[in-house]
């Protein structure tokens, strides 16, 4: 996966396409996650949900490098992809993103055209094919194409909130990753609008593995196949967020192992 390859692809034993380990993680001198483990199955959604300030968006930013912009960031343990450590020294950030997109919780199109959003990353990765195809593919998977067909050349910014939303996944599955990240992709969204980029996450996940932060448990419900809880110790008076289960969803929500989960998904805490 370095500047030079085209594809980050190797072998693997098992459709687990990142192995997530995060032994200790800190930011700083700041403890913020320990004993995280989860592997991520191709072709389903995985789900991180539980309080907040308990290391969801942390571990979800590990899965492709994007911590490293944060100052002091440093961990033991693993990610790997696809049986290869993406922080090894050899690796380069930018490539791993090439196959690791991400959308974030508030809809973030440039300040230029439908068009151009949805073709940065191919201008940034190089791609030599018919560009025009390839931004009509990704609008049509985001399920947006009808809507914008006749607004390529006009702003994203004056799509609705939803589009826009729609408009940053087309932007992220343009450069046809393995895997898309969303970090509460809907917080900023009104209820139809949510319902939409659920359906669209179903839609996804024959093409790309997803991995959602939710704060919304019917969310996780509704989409996920696989769902981990995460939780704050503060036993040493700190805040350090960590695994409290990994688990199929429909058994995770129906007979939590935990206690802690049990309450949790109870509504005794948020």
């Amino acid at each position: 996966m370095t500047a030079t390859e085209t594809s980050p692809h190797a072998a693997v034993a098992d459709d687990v396409v990142i192995d997530l380990r995060l032994d200790k993680l800190w930011y700083g001198d700041f403890f913020a996650v320990r004993d995280t483990h989860v592997p991520i199955t191709r072709g389903t959604i995985t789900a991180f949900i539980g309080p907040s300030g308990c290391g969801k968006s942390t571990a979800l930013r590990c899965l492709n490098r994007m911590n490293d912009l944060v100052d002091g960031f440093r961990f033991a343990g693993h990610v790997q992809f696809q049986g290869r450590d993406i922080y090894h020294s050899s690796i380069d950030p930018v490539a791993v993103r090439r196959y690791i997109g991400m959308v974030f919780q508030q809809p973030n199109p440039f300040a230029t055209s439908v068009f151009k959003n949805v073709a940065f990353g191919l201008k940034l990765n190089r791609y030599r094919g018919d560009y025009e195809e390839r931004v009509e593919l990704a609008l049509r998977r985001a399920a947006l194409w009808d809507e914008v067909k006749d607004k390529l050349h006009k702003s994203g910014l004056a799509l609705s909130g939803g589009q826009q939303q729609r408009l940053c996944i087309a932007r992220a599955i343009a450069t046809e990753p393995e895997v898309l990240l969303m970090d509460e992709p809907c917080s900023a969204l009104d209820p139809i609008a949510t319902r939409r980029i659920e359906e669209l996450m179903i839609e996804l996940k024959q093409r790309y593995t997803i991995v959602v932060v939710t704060h919304n448990l019917q969310q996780a419900q509704r989409v996920a196949d696989m769902t981990g809880f995460m939780y704050v110790d503060t036993t040493k008076g700190g805040r350090t967020g960590y695994l409290v289960e990994h688990r199929p969803t429909a058994e995770l929500f129906r007979h939590p192992r935990s206690e802690l989960t049990k309450q949790y998904i109870a509504g005794a805490f948020s």
